[in-house]
Protein backbone atom coordinates (compact mmCIF):
# COMPACT_ATOMS: atom_id res chain seq x y z
CA UNK A 1 0.00 0.00 0.00
CA UNK A 2 2.94 2.42 0.41
CA UNK A 3 4.37 1.95 -2.63
CA UNK A 4 0.93 2.47 -4.33
CA UNK A 5 1.02 5.84 -2.53
CA UNK A 6 4.56 7.12 -3.20
CA UNK A 7 3.30 5.87 -7.32
CA UNK A 8 0.71 7.76 -7.03
CA UNK A 9 2.35 10.91 -5.37
CA UNK A 10 5.18 10.97 -8.05
CA UNK A 11 2.26 10.69 -10.86
CA UNK A 12 0.76 13.48 -9.20
CA UNK A 13 3.42 15.44 -9.42
CA UNK A 14 4.07 14.82 -12.87
CA UNK A 15 0.89 15.79 -13.69
CA UNK A 16 1.20 18.62 -12.39
CA UNK A 17 4.16 19.70 -14.30
CA UNK A 18 3.04 18.63 -17.01
CA UNK A 19 0.18 20.73 -16.68
CA UNK A 20 2.01 23.71 -15.73
CA UNK A 21 4.24 23.44 -19.09
CA UNK A 22 0.89 22.67 -21.05
CA UNK A 23 -0.28 25.80 -19.57
CA UNK A 24 2.40 28.04 -21.53
CA UNK A 25 2.48 26.02 -24.50
CA UNK A 26 2.83 29.01 -26.81
CA UNK A 27 5.96 30.43 -23.93
CA UNK A 28 4.01 33.31 -23.14
CA UNK A 29 5.88 33.97 -20.38
CA UNK A 30 9.58 34.15 -22.35
CA UNK A 31 9.19 38.15 -22.98
CA UNK A 32 6.05 38.69 -20.38
CA UNK A 33 8.74 40.63 -18.79
CA UNK A 34 9.96 42.89 -21.17
CA UNK A 35 6.50 43.64 -22.77
CA UNK A 36 5.17 45.09 -19.31
CA UNK A 37 8.45 47.35 -18.94
CA UNK A 38 8.65 48.35 -22.89
CA UNK A 39 7.38 52.24 -22.68
CA UNK A 40 4.90 53.35 -25.83
CA UNK A 41 6.29 54.04 -28.97
CA UNK A 42 7.73 57.91 -29.09
CA UNK A 43 6.22 60.91 -31.14
CA UNK A 44 7.46 59.48 -35.28
CA UNK A 45 9.13 56.22 -33.84
CA UNK A 46 8.52 53.44 -36.55
CA UNK A 47 8.92 50.98 -34.31
CA UNK A 48 9.86 47.11 -35.69
CA UNK A 49 8.53 44.02 -34.29
CA UNK A 50 10.43 40.77 -35.42
CA UNK A 51 8.29 37.81 -34.83
CA UNK A 52 9.95 34.41 -35.19
CA UNK A 53 11.70 31.20 -34.04
CA UNK A 54 15.56 31.04 -32.95
CA UNK A 55 17.00 32.67 -36.03
CA UNK A 56 15.01 35.59 -34.95
CA UNK A 57 16.35 35.03 -31.67
CA UNK A 58 20.08 34.60 -32.27
CA UNK A 59 19.97 37.52 -34.48
CA UNK A 60 21.06 39.63 -31.42
CA UNK A 61 23.69 37.61 -30.33
CA UNK A 62 25.46 37.44 -33.28
CA UNK A 63 24.86 41.22 -34.56
CA UNK A 64 23.40 42.87 -31.65
CA UNK A 65 24.00 46.58 -32.87
CA UNK A 66 21.34 45.50 -35.59
CA UNK A 67 18.57 46.11 -33.02
CA UNK A 68 20.50 48.41 -30.57
CA UNK A 69 20.98 50.90 -33.44
CA UNK A 70 17.44 50.50 -35.15
CA UNK A 71 13.89 50.93 -33.72
CA UNK A 72 14.06 47.00 -33.42
CA UNK A 73 12.41 44.97 -30.67
CA UNK A 74 13.60 41.10 -31.42
CA UNK A 75 10.61 38.34 -30.34
CA UNK A 76 12.02 35.37 -31.54
CA UNK A 77 11.77 32.11 -29.26
CA UNK A 78 14.31 28.97 -30.11
CA UNK A 79 12.44 25.80 -31.46
CA UNK A 80 9.15 27.84 -32.07
CA UNK A 81 6.65 26.22 -34.64
CA UNK A 82 4.20 28.74 -36.63
CA UNK A 83 0.47 28.10 -34.44
CA UNK A 84 3.23 28.81 -30.84
CA UNK A 85 3.81 32.46 -32.84
CA UNK A 86 -0.02 32.62 -34.05
CA UNK A 87 -1.06 32.15 -30.11
CA UNK A 88 1.78 34.77 -28.97
CA UNK A 89 1.21 37.21 -31.50
CA UNK A 90 -1.38 39.73 -29.44
CA UNK A 91 1.11 39.95 -26.68
CA UNK A 92 4.55 40.29 -28.36
CA UNK A 93 3.21 41.84 -31.13
CA UNK A 94 -0.33 43.85 -31.49
CA UNK A 95 0.24 45.15 -27.73
CA UNK A 96 3.83 46.86 -28.83
CA UNK A 97 2.16 48.89 -31.17
CA UNK A 98 4.77 48.45 -33.89
CA UNK A 99 4.28 50.67 -37.09
CA UNK A 100 5.51 47.29 -38.79
CA UNK A 101 6.04 43.44 -37.76
CA UNK A 102 8.61 41.10 -39.72
CA UNK A 103 7.07 37.02 -39.92
CA UNK A 104 9.50 34.59 -39.91
CA UNK A 105 7.93 31.44 -39.56
CA UNK A 106 7.90 27.93 -40.44
CA UNK A 107 11.55 26.07 -40.44
CA UNK A 108 9.93 24.39 -36.96
CA UNK A 109 7.22 23.14 -38.63
CA UNK A 110 8.78 21.45 -41.35
CA UNK A 111 10.99 19.92 -39.01
CA UNK A 112 7.67 18.70 -37.22
CA UNK A 113 8.88 19.94 -33.66
CA UNK A 114 5.45 19.55 -32.27
CA UNK A 115 3.97 16.70 -34.78
CA UNK A 116 3.34 16.82 -38.49
CA UNK A 117 1.72 19.00 -40.33
CA UNK A 118 1.23 20.24 -44.11
CA UNK A 119 2.75 23.10 -45.49
CA UNK A 120 -0.92 24.43 -46.31
CA UNK A 121 -1.33 24.50 -42.64
CA UNK A 122 1.97 26.49 -42.28
CA UNK A 123 1.44 28.79 -44.66
CA UNK A 124 -2.41 29.10 -42.76
CA UNK A 125 -1.05 30.15 -39.93
CA UNK A 126 1.30 32.78 -41.06
CA UNK A 127 -1.29 34.33 -43.31
CA UNK A 128 -3.07 34.36 -40.16
CA UNK A 129 -0.73 36.40 -38.26
CA UNK A 130 -0.26 38.40 -41.65
CA UNK A 131 -4.31 38.94 -41.02
CA UNK A 132 -3.86 39.89 -37.49
CA UNK A 133 -1.56 42.52 -37.92
CA UNK A 134 -3.14 44.07 -40.73
CA UNK A 135 -6.69 43.94 -38.46
CA UNK A 136 -4.40 46.52 -35.95
CA UNK A 137 -2.73 48.75 -38.54
CA UNK A 138 0.60 47.21 -38.68
CA UNK A 139 2.17 47.13 -41.51
CA UNK A 140 3.88 43.68 -42.43
CA UNK A 141 7.21 42.28 -44.15
CA UNK A 142 6.93 38.51 -44.96
CA UNK A 143 9.97 36.75 -45.26
CA UNK A 144 11.12 33.53 -47.03
CA UNK A 145 12.62 30.23 -44.99
CA UNK A 146 16.01 29.85 -45.23
CA UNK A 147 17.28 26.73 -47.11
CA UNK A 148 18.30 23.75 -45.57
CA UNK A 149 19.09 19.99 -46.15
CA UNK A 150 19.31 18.92 -42.84
CA UNK A 151 18.19 19.23 -39.12
CA UNK A 152 20.43 18.37 -36.78
CA UNK A 153 17.91 17.47 -34.34
CA UNK A 154 15.57 15.75 -36.94
CA UNK A 155 18.17 14.01 -38.86
CA UNK A 156 15.32 12.02 -40.54
CA UNK A 157 13.65 14.89 -42.13
CA UNK A 158 14.25 15.83 -45.72
CA UNK A 159 13.70 19.80 -46.11
CA UNK A 160 15.05 21.03 -48.89
CA UNK A 161 12.09 20.55 -51.18
CA UNK A 162 9.28 20.89 -48.65
CA UNK A 163 10.83 24.46 -48.09
CA UNK A 164 10.75 25.83 -51.72
CA UNK A 165 7.14 24.61 -51.54
CA UNK A 166 6.40 26.95 -48.88
CA UNK A 167 8.24 29.53 -49.98
CA UNK A 168 6.09 29.26 -53.25
CA UNK A 169 3.55 30.23 -51.09
CA UNK A 170 4.42 33.04 -48.92
CA UNK A 171 5.51 34.51 -51.84
CA UNK A 172 1.72 33.69 -54.07
CA UNK A 173 0.08 35.38 -50.78
CA UNK A 174 2.04 38.40 -50.67
CA UNK A 175 2.03 38.93 -54.17
CA UNK A 176 -1.57 38.23 -54.35
CA UNK A 177 -2.07 40.60 -51.02
CA UNK A 178 0.54 43.27 -52.09
CA UNK A 179 2.32 42.87 -49.24
CA UNK A 180 6.21 43.29 -48.93
CA UNK A 181 7.88 39.93 -49.37
CA UNK A 182 11.99 39.66 -48.28
CA UNK A 183 13.70 36.60 -50.60
CA UNK A 184 16.30 35.69 -47.99
CA UNK A 185 16.15 32.28 -49.70
CA UNK A 186 17.66 32.87 -53.06
CA UNK A 187 20.92 34.62 -52.07
CA UNK A 188 21.77 32.14 -49.27
CA UNK A 189 20.91 29.21 -51.32
CA UNK A 190 23.86 26.87 -52.53
CA UNK A 191 23.33 23.91 -55.36
CA UNK A 192 22.15 21.15 -53.14
CA UNK A 193 19.22 23.60 -52.16
CA UNK A 194 21.18 24.08 -48.32
CA UNK A 195 22.30 27.30 -46.66
CA UNK A 196 25.59 28.61 -48.05
CA UNK A 197 28.33 27.85 -45.69
CA UNK A 198 30.03 30.96 -45.66
CA UNK A 199 26.45 32.23 -44.43
CA UNK A 200 25.80 29.39 -41.78
CA UNK A 201 27.08 28.72 -38.44
CA UNK A 202 25.37 24.78 -39.56
CA UNK A 203 22.62 23.51 -41.67
CA UNK A 204 19.76 26.11 -40.76
CA UNK A 205 21.13 28.77 -38.87
CA UNK A 206 22.65 32.13 -40.50
CA UNK A 207 26.30 33.49 -38.87
CA UNK A 208 27.53 36.40 -38.71
CA UNK A 209 27.90 36.74 -42.47
CA UNK A 210 24.68 35.50 -43.20
CA UNK A 211 22.99 37.70 -40.97
CA UNK A 212 24.52 40.98 -42.68
CA UNK A 213 22.75 39.31 -45.91
CA UNK A 214 19.32 39.43 -44.08
CA UNK A 215 20.00 42.90 -42.81
CA UNK A 216 20.36 44.87 -45.94
CA UNK A 217 17.63 42.64 -47.62
CA UNK A 218 15.11 43.44 -44.66
CA UNK A 219 16.12 46.97 -44.11
CA UNK A 220 14.75 47.71 -47.71
CA UNK A 221 11.84 45.66 -47.25
CA UNK A 222 10.69 47.62 -43.96
CA UNK A 223 11.06 51.29 -45.55
CA UNK A 224 9.38 50.10 -48.38
CA UNK A 225 6.43 48.76 -45.87
CA UNK A 226 6.41 52.33 -43.92
CA UNK A 227 5.70 54.08 -46.99
CA UNK A 228 3.22 52.53 -48.19
CA UNK A 229 -0.36 53.79 -47.20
Amino acid sequence: MKSLKSLLVILFIGCLSSSSMAQDWANLGRYAKANSELVAPSAGENRVVFMGNSITEKWEKYDSSFFSSNPYINRGISGQVSSQMLLRFRPDVIELNPKVVVISAGTNDIAENKGPISIEAIAGNIFSMVELAQANGIKVVMTSVLPATSFSWRKEIKPADKIIVLNKLIKEYAQKNKIVYVDYYKPMVNEQKGLKKEYGRDTVHPGVEGYKVMEKLVKKAIKKALKRS
